[in-house]
């Protein structure tokens, strides 16, 4: 049973590469990179019950860590064009 669902994981995983490819505009290029991350997440897991190695699992939360942080940076960058501090609009005098 849990073959069956690496497998269809591994199909899922094939087919959001190809709309992360393929996405129109930005944000479903994140998304689907997001997704991407998160179907890995899972098979990590599968993986790891598979071959009855249960540190897998501490992997796959510390990978979905590392892809929620990597969105928001991500996301951060494509909205103001810089990762560390928003740059400031200079007024003029008030």
């Amino acid at each position: 049973m849990f073959l069956v669902a690496a497998i269809a994981l591994f199909v899922s995983m094939i087919l959001v590469l190809v709309r992360l490819y393929a996405g129109p505009i930005v944000y479903d290029r994140v998304l689907a990179a997001n997704l991407f991350g998160t179907l890995t997440v899972l098979f990590i897991a599968i993986l790891g019950f598979l071959t009855g190695r249960p540190d897998f699992l501490d992997i796959a939360l510390l990978y979905a860590l590392i892809n929620f942080v990597g969105t928001i940076a991500i996301l951060k960058f494509f909205r103001y064009r810089a990762l560390g501090d928003i740059p400031q609009i200079k007024r003029g005098k008030q």
